[in-house]
């Protein structure tokens, strides 16, 4: 029976999960989740970045949300491909962590690690309930599939429900700070270091204003969400 208070987060790539969903990754923590995120790969090879500066980064970021338990799979980076040996590894993970529910990039994508990634998450999710397999630890199946907008493509979501982060944007920006390498060493323009702050305040205030708060995240769920108590609506 998995403890209905933890999630397991896939990134393809260290920085996903904090630009596309760092306020609400904090918020969980603040709300006394046991929250852990699995990046695939090291993001590396990047212009400005090595395996040890991302390393180093990473672990910041993770710091600036409040994240204790970090993992990375350890698959290649630009190379992340639907085989069973991965199906495995993901599947593994999640019998060992048995989090309530699993969070996952959304599709349509223009980045093939994420469109891979996320097809690979589905498949897994299924894998990890399977028995008579020589798979490590206990069968496990998460209740939900959540997917997180780190799109590259330039699409306007269309998401199931928001999440209020406005108390936890500070955080959220930390976290986007942290990775130097890759939003400010590799802009050859002055102007363009840090881009991604901008970008990410202003999509944060758009979902922000729909719901009368400051600040929000999109997400989308193929399954129904439902509402314990409608205190929680906004």
């Amino acid at each position: 029976m998995s403890n209905k208070k933890t999630i397991l987060i896939f990134a393809p790539h260290p920085d996903d999960a904090e630009l596309a969903m760092g306020g609400t990754i904090a918020k969980f923590i603040e709300d006394g989740w046991d929250v852990t995120l699995a990046d695939l790969t090291n993001g590396e090879p990047t212009p400005a970045g090595s395996i040890e500066i991302r390393e180093k980064e990473t672990a910041k970021a993770s710091e600036a949300l409040g994240i204790k338990q970090r993992v990375n799979l350890g698959l290649p980076n630009r190379y992340i491909e639907e085989t069973m040996e991965n199906r495995v590894i993901l599947a593994e993970t999640i019998r060992e962590f048995k989090p309530r529910w699993v969070f996952a990039t959304f599709r349509p994508d223009a980045h093939p690690d994420h469109i891979h990634a996320s097809r690979l998450i589905e498949d897994a999710r299924f894998h990890a309930k399977l028995t008579k397999t020589d798979m490590k630890h206990e069968p496990h199946h998460p209740e939900k599939i959540i997917y997180y907008y780190a799109t590259h493509l330039n699409v306007h979501p269309n998401p199931s429900f928001v999440v209020d982060i406005t108390d936890q944007w500070e955080k959220k920006e930390q976290a986007i700070c942290a990775y130097q390498s890759q939003f400010w060493d590799n802009q050859k323009d002055p102007a363009r270091k840090g881009w991604i702050v901008d970008m990410l305040k202003n999509q944060a205030s758009y979902f922000g204003d729909r719901i009368g708060v400051k600040y929000a995240e999109p997400f989308f769920c193929h399954e129904l969400v439902g509402l314990a108590s409608l205190n929680s609506l906004l």
